[in-house]
């Protein structure tokens, strides 16, 4: 379900980039970063608003800085091993080909809204509603910025699928063929939001089934709560749906892929954030520091190789995977 929905939603995101005129970021980090993570919000929002109580609170904290944390190490890490794989297969280069402008601006708006996310409340104890008006500010420019910023225009030379089996089902029933190429703009709007919502209810309830399986599991194996939070949770809920990265980056539309996984971790550390700012007492120590460090550092090291070399290595995505695996051991270790 989770696959074959991705599959749908990345060509219909696509092609409603491509009917809007939409530059690849906007398309990558926006519309489908908030698309893909919007769903998945919805559980510290379950967790601290409706359940309430001390331990849904904590649930509810451990899902928040679980999404970046993941997003910054194991879905960079599922990028590049798809890059990998694709490169042994003789079917692409072993690079990664992105604008590096985009990754830049995405990655510094993760690193100082995060980062203020994150230490700013041990300094202002009583500053925790400015600090949320802040991040939501933070997110509203970032948002200007990528429509306003260069990008180059969706390629894309895929039909909607849905366009395609519609034509097939009138071929097949009234012997309709068509009358030649009519071009993105014959695509009826109305069909490719169609596509995209129904993909993304699809992925939704793929990765409510793979929730459930794993919490199941995680209770087989006595695992408490928090723990499932931080380091299950996340995975089951935010990683399905990077499924799309994948499918972007075996076809060789990279700055779509790392957008996806960029654009989410922006939002996932501005709007999520900004609700444990203002319905818990935030108060992030030991593991769940860790975690966020681990991020941080995770998105510097991407900075910094863009500063020096003007591009990006599948190598050092790949290591975001190293860092949830120290986080992992420490974890279990504990």
């Amino acid at each position: 379900m989770i696959l074959l929905s991705a599959e749908l939603f990345t060509n219909g995101v696509e092609s409603l980039g491509r009917r809007l005129s939409l530059s690849q970021a906007v398309v990558g980090s926006i519309l489908a970063a908030v698309g893909t993570a919007l769903p998945e919000t919805i559980l510290p929002f379950v967790a601290i608003l409706i359940h309430g109580g001390d331990a849904a609170k904590e649930i509810g904290v451990g899902a928040i800085l679980g999404a970046p944390f993941m997003l910054s190490t194991l879905a960079f890490f599922l990028v590049g091993i798809s890059v990998f794989l694709s490169f042994l297969k003789k079917k692409r280069k072993f690079e990664l080909t992105v604008e590096v402008h985009s990754m830049k601006r995405d990655l510094i708006f993760f690193i100082m809204m995060y980062g203020i996310a994150i230490f700013f409340p041990m300094f202002l104890k009583d500053g925790h509603i400015y600090i949320a008006i802040l991040l939501v500010i933070g997110y509203t420019a970032y948002a200007y910025l990528t429509f306003r910023g260069e990008s180059s225009d969706i390629l894309h030379a895929e039909e909607l699928y849905f366009r395609r089996m519609l034509n097939s089902l009138k071929m097949h029933l009234i012997g309709w063929r068509p009358a030649g190429e009519e071009g993105y703009a014959a695509t009826g709007l109305t069909l490719i939001i169609f596509q995209v919502v129904s993909a993304l209810a699809v992925m939704v309830s793929g990765a409510h089934v793979f929730v459930g399986s794993l919490g199941k599991l995680s209770l087989s194996w006595g695992m408490n709560p928090l723990l499932f939070a931080l380091l299950v949770a996340p995975v089951a809920t935010e990683l399905p749906e990077k499924f799309n990265s994948v499918t972007w980056t075996l076809k060789g539309r990279d700055t779509l892929a790392m957008g996806n996984i960029t654009g989410a971790m922006v939002f996932q550390s501005t709007f999520p954030v900004s609700l444990g700012l203002l319905f818990t007492d935030w108060s992030i120590s030991g593991l769940a520091l860790f975690s966020a460090v681990l991020a941080l550092i995770s998105a510097f090291i991407v900075v910094a190789e863009i500063q020096v070399r003007k591009k990006i290595s599948p190598l050092t995505i790949l290591f975001g995977g190293t860092l949830y695996l120290i986080y992992a051991v420490v974890v279990f270790t504990r």
